[in-house]
C-alpha cells in the first residue's frame, strides 16, 4: 500500500463529497498525508465540513485558479507552515455553461478562453508555484483530472473536450520541464463519475449507461477507485512514471463498439 507519512499535499478542486479530488483527499491522507485543500467561493462551507471528517485537520485555504494572486498567497502559506510540498493535485475544471448548450460551432471566445484558462492553464500556474516547494523535498508529484472526451466526441462535453486536450498536452510538456527536477507529472482519466461537474453536461445519464454496457468490467467506476490510482501515482511506488495518461474507466477506453 503506498504510503505518505510525512509528506505534505495540495489538493485543489474538492466541491463536496462527490468530487474526485475528495476521493484522492480521503485516499491519500488514510495513507497519513498532511494536506492543504483549497476552495472556491461558495465551496467554502462543503470543504470544511469535509475537512473535519480526516483523521488529521488539513489547512483549507481560499484559491480562485483564475487568479495569480490567490495561487501565489496558497504557495506563500504552504511555504510557512510546511516548508515544502510533497504532491500536488488540480481537480479544477469549468466551462460556462451556455457553452455546452449550444453547438460547439457556436463557441464564443469568452466561453472558449474560460474553459481554458481554468481547465488548463491554471495546472501550469500551480505547478509553477509548487515547484519551488517540491524542490526542498528533493522532488515531487503532480497529478490532474481529464476525460477520454479529450480525445473522442462525447454529447454535450463540446469546449471542454478541447480544454481537457490541452491539458494532457500540458501534463507531457510539464513533465519534460520538470523532469530533471525529480517532479513527475501525470493525469488520470476517469470514466464518468456522478460528479458536480456532470451535472452540467446534458444527457450525462445515457452516457453512464452506455459504460456499463460496454466497458469490460460491466460497470461504472467509483470515486474512491479513482482515488486510490491517484494515491500510487502520487506515492514513490509510481517514482518512474511520468507524463502518463492513466486511464481508470472499467476499461472502457479499448472498446470499439
Amino acid at each position: 500500500m503506498p504510503e505518505f507519512s510525512e509528506k505534505t499535499g495540495l489538493i485543489v478542486g474538492v466541491a463536496n463529497k462527490r468530487s474526485i479530488a475528495w476521493a484522492i483527499a480521503q485516499a491519500t491522507a488514510r495513507r497519513g498525508a498532511r494536506l492543504v485543500l483549497t476552495y472556491q467561493g461558495r465551496f467554502e462551507e462543503h470543504v470544511r465540513e469535509l475537512s473535519e471528517g480526516l483523521s488529521t485537520r488539513p489547512l483549507v485555504l481560499p484559491c480562485d485558479v483564475a487568479s495569480d494572486a490567490d495561487i501565489d498567497s496558497v504557495f506563500a502559506r504552504i511555504g510557512q507552515e510546511f516548508g515544502g510540498l510533497d504532491f500536488l493535485v488540480h481537480g479544477a475544471a469549468f466551462a460556462p455553461r451556455e457553452e455546452l448548450a449550444s453547438p460547439f460551432l457556436n463557441t464564443s471566445r469568452e466561453g472558449f478562453r474560460v474553459a481554458l484558462d481554468v481547465s488548463a492553464y491554471s495546472f501550469v500556474a500551480l505547478a509553477r508555484g509548487a515547484a519551488p516547494l517540491m524542490d526542498k523535498r528533493g522532488g515531487g508529484s503532480m497529478l490532474t483530472l481529464t476525460y477520454i472526451g479529450s480525445q473522442r466526441v462525447f454529447p454535450n462535453y463540446k469546449v471542454m473536450g478541447v480544454a481537457k486536450a490541452a491539458l494532457e498536452s500540458t501534463v507531457r510538456y510539464l513533465a519534460a520541464d520538470l523532469g530533471p527536477r525529480n517532479i513527475r507529472v501525470n493525469a488520470i482519466s476517469a470514466g464518468p463519475i456522478k460528479t458536480l461537474a456532470a451535472a452540467g453536461i446534458g444527457g450525462f445519464s445515457r452516457i453512464l449507461d452506455v459504460y456499463r454496457e460496454r466497458a469490460p468490467l460491466r460497470r461504472n467506476v467509483e470515486a474512491a477507485e479513482v482515488g486510490e490510482a491517484a494515491a500510487f501515482l502520487l506515492s514513490d511506488e509510481g517514482k518512474a512514471i511520468s507524463g502518463e495518461v492513466l486511464l481508470v474507466d472499467c476499461g472502457f477506453h479499448i472498446t470499439g463498439m
